[in-house]
């Protein structure tokens, strides 16, 4: 690929495939392919929580690159030649410990007063600076074409409903109470699905315990195990299996088929269920959602809360309906919980401080390891070094996980909401345990070893004599070394990162060492999800330390910066080659970021007070000396008055497209901007997944195909060869089989019998058979529950993050009401809460829109028999070619003909052609 032929305005990607096709061009040819891409293409390309990441990485770069110049500068020449007269033995202090300020006295600690006031004015500028960048962002993407064409930007969520409210005109008059617009929104009360998502968890975990033993049954289809796999019952089944173990593959065969039966049960008998607590309410214009949430921001109407809705995607559903009580007494739980997580990690985080990070601690209470210490120093200093970080990093590795249950335990109503909340808790927790315990309780066992040592004197006198606050700036200053260390590590950390050394570590062990599943195949192959809380933690940590730690150790300072600065470039290559950002916030974090950096800067100020009153003041009971403490007075006001001021100024257009109805804008009526038509609007199309996601197909290895009728011998239906049924294109067989919620529903057809709906109860679930080829992400990336879990947002893979319709959802079009346009109740009808029309040909205005590429339905005539999706959502059914489909074995054969537009949805433009079921079936 020749580089001459690329225009000037090549991308990046172009840039990088050119790279690939010719990897020797230069030493360093890659680093042109990620430095070289401004940032509004980063957002178009890999969305503004990544973009955010970066800017708030790079920030943080600049901060300790200029902080760097005043440790440097002013801190350690002003260590080194203030301590130098005092001590005969200077040479003999390790060179490290002479940049501390503990050999320095009195007035020589107005460098750090002064310090002190130039980091806090270094962080607040660059706060300032980078808030105005990130507020430009946030509205571009307010105004961007992907945020004004989606649902949840002009839709609320509404929680906690009144009982009397529990109806889609109950939302309207809710929404109209809080805030009145000019637009009457469309709105969907939730529905009880009851214990449907646990049937879908149960079913699921049944599939994936299936295809395990298959997996490792079949591992050599040529020689198969003398005996079957088998496995315990599960808890609800006991009562007709038994308690012992049973053959794995008939009793998991038949537990998928009746869960499924009994998951097409619930889902047909969902319209009869109450209504619940929550429900949401869709606006014409983007300006009247967000004025009404910001109107309702501290109070909402009839003691409901309003929220502007997250992404559907991005909902936490199982916490929708949680009454307030049981919101509050959980959360209090939970809080009690991490609190008592967090006393229990003060233990080994004591036993780390006081003996890892320094041995000589051990040696003051182990006269025999002080003797050993002192005879191999060079031995021991290196298993110091390496031991107390390891242990660190591995002792923290699972507390993200613990956190984010507890959150999503205790009521968090979505994704991006929990992962914020999850950053917040672990920065405390990494804050409190990590620094605070770690670092003062090795002071603290100095001062008790002295304490003990000098009894004799009296306990009262003994303490007096330990000068507290001297012991804990001497012990801050000794520990110190070991942050430097650990900075230091956090390079290899960035290494490992680059080089993805974990995941390929555990997918040669997966493959190698066990049998895997074509599915867990599948997922080794899948882009990794970034952990956004875990590297915000991690990069906040990393300032805190240095803030806090730099200015009694300023080596500290130039460490975090060449760290943060090779860091930068490692990440901005893995977002945009590597990782994916799994649910898209747009960019909430910054505030919370922003709050924790400012809490940083306060907490380095406390270090150099303590350092100031203890060595500057105390040691030498000089009262003249405390106006430098009276002049570190300022420092915390002055950072409140920051922070009120940034939240005036920047905080609210943050998180609000507007705070004014569309109807009060100025210029909103003027011609240049008519009008929106009813057809333009987007439908509220908010509904439980669990009412409408495919349930998981088997997955079997094409190496057994031959033997699948041998392992199921006794399961064919109906006397149908049910394992040759190739290219099979739906494989869910918990469809509900009424209308209930959605536009139009057809069964699944017969294929011996033209005209006659296959039977949906056989005894076995369908069995997806594939290739070796096919054994990648690449091939799977479109499908339902790949997407779910790999797709970020979907957007990657060709379908729109937010539709604004979802056929087979429970919710509404146009919602028929006693009042207002909403009128004409048909007595035949449902209730109130749950009416919903269809727009009539001569009305669209009545009608709903749909997303691009769906067709909306005929209404009296015109139907053209051809295959239906489950909903517009089943990516592998619209979007992916037919020639990818994989095999599919275990139902009846049904091979419709394809159109290049995805066939499966209707068009009023079929009108007049020959739409008979002979026709159709001449086609096939």
């Amino acid at each position: 690929m020749d580089i001459q032929r690329r225009q000037n305005g090549e991308s990046s990607t172009d840039r990088f495939l050119d790279l690939i096709a010719d990897p020797f061009q230069a030493e360093i040819s890659w680093l042109a392919a990620v430095k070289n891409v401004n940032e509004q293409e980063l957002v178009d390309k890999i969305g503004l929580d990544a973009v955010v990441f970066l800017r708030f990485m790079r920030m943080v770069r600049n901060i300790f690159c200029v902080v760097t110049v005043f440790g440097l500068g002013i801190l350690i020449p002003v260590s080194v030649v203030g301590g130098s007269p005092f001590y005969k033995q200077w040479n003999s202090i390790p060179t490290l410990m002479k940049f501390t300020p503990q050999y320095i006295f009195g007035t020589k600690f107005w460098a750090w007063v002064i310090v002190a006031y130039l980091i806090q004015a270094t962080v607040c500028f660059f706060l300032w600076w980078n808030y105005k960048v990130v507020f430009k962002l946030r509205r571009t993407y307010f105004n961007s074409q992907e945020y004004t064409a989606s649902l949840h930007s002009r839709s609320l969520l509404l929680t906690h409903i009144p009982t009397a409210s529990r109806t889609d005109a109950g939302i309207v008059e809710l929404v109209e109470q809080a805030k009145q617009t000019s637009d009457v929104p469309r709105t969907a009360i939730g529905r009880n699905v009851r214990d449907l998502p646990k049937l879908i968890r149960s079913h699921d975990e049944a599939v994936r315990e299936l295809e395990a033993h298959l997996a490792k049954y079949l591992q050599n289809p040529n020689q198969l195990p003398a005996t079957r796999p088998t496995c315990k019952v599960a808890k609800d089944d006991r009562a007709s299996h038994g308690t012992g173990k049973v053959d794995a593959i008939d009793y998991l065969t038949e537990r998928i088929a009746r869960l499924e039966s009994l998951i097409r049960e619930v889902r047909e008998s969902v319209d009869m269920r109450n209504p619940m607590s929550y429900g949401f309410a869709s606006y014409t214009h983007i300006e009247d959602a967000h004025a009404v949430a910001y109107a309702t921001r501290k109070k909402g109407p009839g003691g409901c809360d309003v929220y502007l809705a997250p992404k559907p995607h991005d909902l936490l559903w199982q916490n929708l309906a949680m009454s307030r009580k049981t919101r509050r007494i959980r959360r209090f739980w939970d809080g009690m919980w991490i609190t008592l997580f967090t006393i229990a990690f003060i233990i080994p985080n004591i036993l780390t401080s006081v003996f890892l990070s320094d041995f000589s601690h051990l040696g003051l209470v182990w006269p025999a390891f002080q003797r050993n210490l002192q005879a191999h120093p060079t031995g021991w200093a290196i298993a110091q070094g390496i031991l107390a970080p390891l242990v660190q990093t591995l002792m923290y590795m699972g507390v993200p996980i613990v956190f984010r249950r507890l959150f999503t335990h205790s009521g968090d109503v979505s994704k991006t909401s929990r992962e914020r909340h999850v950053t917040a808790r672990l920065y405390a927790f990494f804050v409190f345990n990590n620094l605070l315990v770690f670092s003062i309780f090795g002071s603290a066992w100095r001062f008790v070893a002295s304490v003990i040592a000098a009894q004799d004197r009296g306990v009262w006198q003994a303490i007096q004599d330990g000068h507290l606050f001297t012991q804990v700036m001497t012990g801050l200053c000794n520990v110190s070394t070991f942050w430097l260390t650990w900075q230091m590590q956090r390079n290899l950390g960035a290494a490992i990162d680059l080089s993805q050394a974990w995941i390929f570590t555990w997918s040669w062990i997966q493959r190698k060492c066990f049998s895997p599943t074509p599915r867990e195949l599948i997922e080794l192959s899948a882009p990794q999800p970034f952990p956004y809380a875990d590297y915000y933690n991690n990069y906040l940590f990393v300032s805190t330390v240095g803030l806090c730690m730099g200015t009694l150790q300023p080596i500290i300072l130039p460490v975090t910066a060449f760290y943060l600065t090779m860091d930068c470039i490692f990440k901005k290559y893995l977002l945009q080659y590597v990782f994916i950002t799994k649910t898209e916030s747009g960019g909430r974090f910054w505030k919370l970021l922003v709050n924790r950096i400012l809490f940083a800067v306060l907490l380095a100020n406390a270090v150099i007070a303590l350092v100031v009153g203890a060595q500057g003041v105390g040691s030498i009971n000089s009262v003249q000396n405390g106006n430098m403490l009276y002049a570190m007075v300022p420092l915390p006001i002055l950072l409140f008055v920051f922070k009120w001021y940034c939240h005036k100024a920047f905080d609210d257009k943050l998180v609000y497209y507007s705070t004014i109805p569309y109807s009060d804008l100025e210029g909103s009526q003027h011609p240049d901007h008519p009008p929106v038509k009813r057809i333009q609007k987007i439908s509220v199309r908010y509904g439980d997944p669990a009412l409408y996601k495919k349930l998981l197909t088997p997955m079997v290895h094409a190496k057994s195909q031959h033997l699948l009728k041998e392992i199921f011998h006794d399961r064919s239906a109906g006397g149908h060869e049910i394992f040759e049924a190739p290219h099979r294109r739906s494989t869910d067989r918990a469809r509900p089989m009424s209308l209930s919620y959605g536009d139009m529903f057809m069964t699944e057809m017969h294929s011996d019998q033209p005209g006659k709906p296959a039977d949906g109860r056989q005894d076995i679930p369908p069995v997806e058979i594939v290739a070796e080829s096919d054994l990648d992400f690449e091939n799977f990336k479109k499908r339902a529950e790949f997407r779910e879990q790999f797709g970020g947002d979907g957007e990657l893979y060709g379908r729109p993050d937010d539709f604004s319709s979802r056929p087979g959802t429970p919710s509404t079009f146009t919602t028929l009401t006693e009042m207002g346009p909403y009128r004409h109740r048909d007595a035949n009808g449902s209730r109130a809460s749950s009416r919903t029309r269809l727009g009539e040909i001569d009305e669209p205005e009545q009608g709903t829109s749909y997303a691009p590429g769906y067709r909306q339905a005929p209404i009296a005539d015109g139907f053209v028999d051809v295959r239906v999706p489950v909903t517009p959502l089943d990516a592998e059914e619209v979007l992916r070619p037919t020639g990818s489909r994989q095999p599919l074995v275990g139902t009846d054969e049904r091979d419709y003909a394809d159109d290049a537009d995805g066939a499966g949805y209707f068009d009023r433009s079929l009108r007049n052609e020959d739409t008979s079921y002979d026709r159709f079936r001449g086609m096939r």
